[in-house]
Formats: structure tokens, C-alpha cells, sequence
């Protein structure tokens, strides 16, 4: 941290009486050491954070910081006022005042430099030398680690390289920290739990920058745990990036504290446990009560809902890390960001042909001629709204795409390359190398050691100038033309497909949207139906494919509710009452309504219900049934071609669903037909999944 704070960012007789004075007065030296190039823009940011969230922690500490593209490097200044400063802490006035400041594209080391020196603020033999430092250098030394604190020996923030397990090491537990009062009172009603093992906690901490509070409440919750006798693992999602809890050791955990205030990642990880949902800053403050909260929710039983239910397939891979697994995630990132511009658009586009004809598309546009009492002008309006919206397809599953490899920083690159794809005609294909080349170069650029006068320019001129040049480079010059074939050419063999060769592929598509309901197989098959009728003007053949997916997509929940109407006694209560609700789900077009089911009896529900799938597939096709939009289920039928033919493929696949699970499961010796009678459930876990994924995924996934 040596180049962090100097003698000259030190001012040890701090005047300023309001908080926005001495975070000018502080920034002022900054900007006299070259470190802040516009002070009054640096302050506007000092600001924003602070109207986020006071900033005053108690023990008579305030930390004002932000991230700023105003900073030219990671600084940190310190003030010390005789009289006291309200940063808006509980117990009074802050005497210690540290105006941290990062650059917008600050890198990893430095911040976790500076997330250091936050969790040593937990130390009160620490602040006890910074309040009785007699001279600016002193204080300087002590707070880059050059010079020990009475009390004990304590390591430089960055003397080890910093991963934050290391800083957690070096920090000894104080005797009379902010958190040691609260935590003593909870000891006496904390201890261990079944035999000698310990109470065991997990925890995430955020905060809006992601700098001091997000590892201050990391320190302090640790703190507290030693005094309380419980084991505690935090996870610090901060802006140095973080890392994942082992999921063993979630899973291990008898309570979850979640700390934040900005949203937690994956939070889904941590479904179905005692769980205390607060403010990063009562983690600060009162870590003990916490730990007690939690404790207490434990012995109630309390938890939080469960995660959604996952499919057999899902769940045999969620632990691998591999290349595919992450090219996988990627590829879904950007799907799940695309369907809701496919069904918005898809179902508009239908509306407007189902209002004012086919022949909608050639209408001019509705700025140069719109009838109020013509329903031709109506439809010509949804028709031109649904095309503004599908032009986005392509974009956004590039943009997102790329999100998902770099964050934010992809965003640019990939919505360029995915514009560009357009351009060129090369469409989903080149979508979709777009969005994983430009995460790959924002990847690059990131690794590339930048002067420290670049880095505040990083994330908002330097990635997306080089990024979305060397994306467009790629896609004009060297691979757009053989994708832009490679798209022509798909579409050309989609729409040869006739006779037996379209029903063989509705067969496929149908296997496919039942293999895994919902999970990355149903999206490949879906992703290729919505592809094919994302144009201004879909062929024949590519609306075929739109019906066949999402017919085949509605068999397995509609499967599941007619067995349990009609066989009830080969289900326990809950899958009964699940089944109710596959009625509304199936209907609907939302597969993952027969994932209960799935779950618990894999074996016989995910082949029948892949055998009612390819019928029903198959069926459509050869019926020559179409669909425009992409979404919809039962209640786009007066917009399909063929609907009454349509609705004898869902039907034959449905019935052939349902007498295939009907018949595996009588074959079951051991089934114990009173368990339904008698009201015990024999699988109720299922359920719980079940009722939480539909909800979650009627907008997102068909």
C-alpha cells in the first residue's frame, strides 16, 4: 500500500465540521498529488455513494469512498477531527475519517489492498494508534503496515498478495472490538450443536461499491463467530471479484447470513436454510445479533423457500466446471435474455396477422397512414411493433452472450457484433460467434497489464473502443461470410424439409423439448424453433417447427395432471396437488410443470413423456400445422394453421404420455397403494421445487 497513502494525504487536524467538508478537504490533497483530475466531479461521485448510504460506522469511523473515473489510481486519505464529523453512524460523530478512492476500472490487487485495510478497521488497537499518531507520517506508516499497533502484531493489508483468506489471518481478533460487546452477550445462548460440532454459518457480504463495508462486515462477522463459538465462512462479493463458497460447504451449513445491499449472486445457492436477509451495515454493527437471529430461526425451523427443482440431467452437472459447462452457461445467458424479446415480438407479429390478414406485411408504415376505426391499421400497428421488437433478437443474444463471459464490460462488443450480424445476414449463427468473441476479447483486454493513468478510463472508452473494433474487424472480414452462408444454407434445407424427412424432425424436436424440461437440450430445440421465425417473413417450413416445439413442449405437464386425475393412487398428495397445477402450466406451454414429477420417479416420467413428445412432434409436422408466435400454448390456437389437427397431435402425445406412466408405475410390486389414502406423502420435496420453478419460469423459458 505504499503508493496508496502518503504523508501528504494525511491531515491529522481535520476543521471541516460537516461530512461534505472533509471529504472536499481530503480530496483536495488527492487532487494536489495528480490523483483526482477533476475534484468536483470526484466530489459529485463522494456523494452519490453517500446518498446511497451513510457511510459512519460506530467506534467513531467514517469511510467515504466511491468509484470514480475521475481517479487516476486506488488512493486512500485520512483525516483525523478533534471535534468529530456526522457521517450518520448510531453512536455519534466519526473523529477517524478515510476517503477512500477508486478509479471505474480500478484492478484486482489494488482493491484488495484497500478491502485490507476496511477489514483492519475492525481492530481497535489500530484506531487506537491513529488517534494517538502524533505526526501525518507516522500515521501514513501505520495505515500502509510499515508500523505494528500497540496491542499485537498486525500485517501490512497486501503484505501476502491478498486473497482475502490470507487478510482474514492476519487480522487478530480483538479484545474490544464494535462487535465484542454484542457477541459476549451471545456466547452464553450459543454453543455447539449435535455433539461437539459447532453451529455452522455461511455468509455474503455486498455493498454498492463493493470496497469497505463489503469486508468490514466480513471482518465483523467473523469476529463475532470466534466470540459466539460458531464457525462462519464468508463470501465477500466485492469489486476485486469474488469467489464462490464451496458447495459442500453450504450445503454443511446449519444457517445462511446474507448482508447486502445490492443484490446477492446466485442466490439461488442458498435456497431452503435458515436464512437472515439485512443491510450490510447491520453486519457491521451488530454481527452478533445476527449469528443469534439465525441460531434462533434454526431451532424454529424457519427456512426460506426451496430452490427450484431441477431435472436429473441439470442435477448431474451442476458441480462441473469444465470448458462445456461454462460454454453452456454463456450460451444460456444469452437465450434467457432473448425469449422475452421472441415472445413480445412473436406475439404481436401473430395479432397483427390474425387482425388485419397476411398480407399485413406489406402495409405501409403506420407513421404515414393509421385509421383509428380500420382494424387493417391495427394490425399493421402490432405487426411493425413485433418487427421493431424481434430486430433486437440478434443483438441481445450477442450482447448477453458476452455478458456472461466478461459482465459488463461485454455488453458493448457484443450487442456491436450482434448488429453487425444483422448486416451481414449471417443471423442466430453469427449471433451467436459474435457474442463469444467479444467476451473472449473484453476477457483478453482485461488480463493486459494498463498504466495506472489508463485504468480510469478502462471500462468506459478503452474496452469498448478495442473491443467493438476488433469484434467488427472479425465479423465483416474474416468469419461473417462463411457464417452468413452456413445460416443461408440451414434455412434452405428448413425449408426443402417435406414428407418424411419434417416428420422425422418433429420426432427429434419432440425428444428433445421432453429430455430435460427446461433445462439446456429443451433450449437447444427451442432456441431453433424461435431462430427459424425471427424474420420479417418466415417460411412454411419454419412455422411447422415453431408448432411442432411447442406442441411437444406441452405434453409432459398435461401428461403428468391427466395421470394423476386419472390413476391417483399411484401418487402421494403432494404430486396429486401438483398435478392440478401441470393443468394451467401444460396449457400454457411451461414444460418444467412436470419437473415434480420428473424429479422424483426420473425413470419412468422423462421416456414417457419423451415417447408423448416425438408423437406429438411428429404428428404436427406431418399435419402441416404453423405457428407464428413463439409462446402462448391453447391460447394462440386461433392463430395456428391447421388448429384443429394441432390439437389432435397434443392430444394423441398426451395420451400416450399418460398410459405409458400409468403402466411403469403399476408395474411397481412395492408401491404401497393405502400411502395416498392415509394422506402421507411419500416424496413431498418435489413439489415444493415444482410450484417454485413454474413461477419463475413462465416469461423466461417455455
Amino acid at each position: 500500500m505504499s503508493d496508496t497513502i502518503t504523508a501528504d494525504l494525511v491531515d491529522l487536524d481535520l476543521s471541516a465540521d460537516t461530512k461534505e467538508a472533509a471529504a472536499r478537504a481530503l480530496a483536495e490533497r488527492m487532487a494536489a498529488q495528480g490523483r483526482v483530475t477533476d475534484l468536483e466531479g470526484f466530489l459529485a461521485d463522494v456523494a452519490a455513494r453517500e446518498a446511497q448510504m451513510p457511510t459512519g460506522l460506530d467506534g467513531g469511523i467514517g469511510i467515504p469512498h466511491c468509484r470514480s473515473a475521475h481517479v487516476t489510481e486506488p488512493t486512500l486519505a485520512f483525516g483525523r477531527s478533534a471535534a468529530g464529523i456526522d457521517f450518520g453512524a448510531p453512536d455519534g460523530p466519526a473523529d477517524l475519517i478515510f476517503l477512500i478512492a477508486a478509479p471505474a476500472g480500478a484492478d484486482d490487487a489494488h482493491l484488495t489492498l484497500l478491502s485490507a485495510l476496511a477489514r483492519r478497521l475492525m481492530n481497535t488497537g489500530f484506531t487506537d494508534a491513529l488517534r494517538a499518531a502524533t505526526d501525518a507520517a507516522h500515521a501514513a506508516a501505520l495505515i500502509r503496515g510499515e508500523e505494528t499497533a500497540p496491542g499485537g502484531p498486525e500485517a501490512a493489508p497486501g503484505d501476502t498478495g491478498a486473497d482475502e483468506g490470507e487478510a482474514d489471518s492476519e487480522v487478530a481478533a480483538p479484545d474490544d472490538s464494535v462487535a465484542a460487546p454484542a457477541a459476549a452477550s451471545a456466547g452464553a445462548a450459543t454453543g455447539p450443536t449435535d455433539g461437539d460440532r459447532p453451529f455452522r454459518i455461511v455468509a455474503v457480504t455486498s455493498c454498492p461499491t463493493g470496497i469497505a463495508h463489503t469486508y468490514m462486515a466480513a471482518e465483523s462477522l467473523e469476529n463475532a463467530g470466534r466470540e459466539a463459538g460458531v464457525e462462519i465462512v464468508v463470501e465477500t462479493q466485492g469489486s476485486a471479484g469474488f469467489t464462490r463458497l464451496d458447495p459442500a460447504v453450504i450445503a454443511a451449513a446449519d444457517g445462511v447470513i446474507l448482508a447486502h445491499d445490492v443484490p446477492v449472486r446466485d442466490k439461488q445457492r442458498f435456497a431452503g436454510k435458515p436464512t437472515v436477509d439485512t443491510g450490510v451495515k447491520a453486519a457491521v454493527n451488530r454481527p452478533a445479533a445476527l449469528i443469534t437471529e439465525v441460531r434462533a430461526k434454526a431451532a424454529r425451523g424457519e427456512t426460506t423457500e426451496a430452490a427450484p427443482a431441477s431435472t436429473p440431467v441439470e442435477r448431474a452437472g451442476a458441480d462441473d466446471e469444465g470448458y462445456g459447462t461454462r460454454l453452456r452457461r454463456w450460451l444460456m445467458s444469452g437465450v434467457s435474455y432473448m425469449v422475452p424479446f421472441v415472445a413480445a415480438g412473436g406475439l404481436l407479429i401473430a395479432l397483427g396477422f390474425a387482425i388485419g390478414g397476411y398480407e399485413i406485411n406489406e402495409a405501409p408504415s403506420v407513421m404515414d397512414h393509421f385509421v383509428w376505426t380500420q382494424a387493417d391499421s391495427w394490425g399493421a400497428l402490432l405487426f411493425q411493433i413485433g418487427g421493431v421488437a424481434f430486430g433486437f433478437l440478434v443483438p441481445v443474444l450477442a450482447g448477453y452472450i458476452a455478458y456472461g463471459m466478461a459482465d459488463r464490460p461485454g455488453l458493448v462488443p457484443g450487442f456491436v457484433g450482434g448488429a453487425i450480424s444483422l448486416t451481414i445476414n449471417a443471423g442466430f449463427l453469427g449471433g451467436l460467434a459474435a457474442g463469444l468473441i467479444a467476451g473472449g476479447v473484453v476477457l483478453a483486454i482485461q488480463k493486459v497489464n494498463i498504466p495506472a493513468a489508463l485504468r480510469g478510463i478502462m471500462p468506459v472508452v478503452v474496452i469498448p473502443l478495442i473491443s467493438s473494433a476488433v469484434v467488427g474487424f472479425l465479423m465483416f472480414v474474416v468469419i461473417g461470410k462463411p457464417i452468413a452462408g452456413a445460416q443461408k444454407g440451414m434455412t434452405d434445407w428448413l425449408a426443402g424439409l417435406t414428407g418424411a424427412n419434417a416428420v422425422l424432425l418433429g420426432a427429434l424436436l419432440g425428444l428433445m423439448m421432453c429430455f430435460d424440461l427446461g433445462g439446456p437440450v429443451n433450449k437447444v430445440a427451442y432456441t431453433f424453433a424461435t431462430a427459424g421465425i425471427a424474420v420479417a417473413d418466415p417460411g412454411d417450413s419454419a412455422m411447422k417447427v415453431m408448432a411442432a416445439v411447442m406442441a411437444a413442449g406441452m405434453v409432459p405437464p398435461l401428461a403428468m395432471a391427466l395421470a394423476t386425475t386419472v390413476r391417483g393412487r399411484l401418487f402421494n398428495r403432494a404430486e396429486r396437488e401438483n398435478g392440478k397445477a401441470a393443468w394451467v402450466l401444460g396449457a400454457s406451454f411451461i414444460s418444467e410443470g412436470a419437473i415434480p414429477f420428473a424429479a422424483a420417479d426420473p425413470l419412468r416420467v422423462i421416456p414417457a413423456s419423451m415417447a408423448g413428445g416425438a408423437v406429438t412432434g411428429a404428428l404436427s409436422m406431418a399435419f402441416g400445422a404453423t405457428l407464428r408466435a413463439p409462446h402462448g400454448g391453447i391460447f394462440v390456437v386461433p392463430l395456428i394453421g391447421n388448429p384443429l389437427l394441432y390439437l389432435v397431435a397434443i392430444a394423441a402425445g398426451v395420451g400416450v404420455t399418460t398410459a405409458l406412466v400409468i403402466v411403469l408405475k403399476g408395474l411397481r410390486g412395492t408401491t404401497d397403494p393405502a400411502g395416498p389414502a392415509t394422506g402421507e406423502d411419500t416424496a413431498p420435496a418435489p413439489a415444493a421445487g415444482g410450484a417454485g420453478t413454474s413461477k419463475e419460469t413462465v416469461a423466461a423459458q417455455p
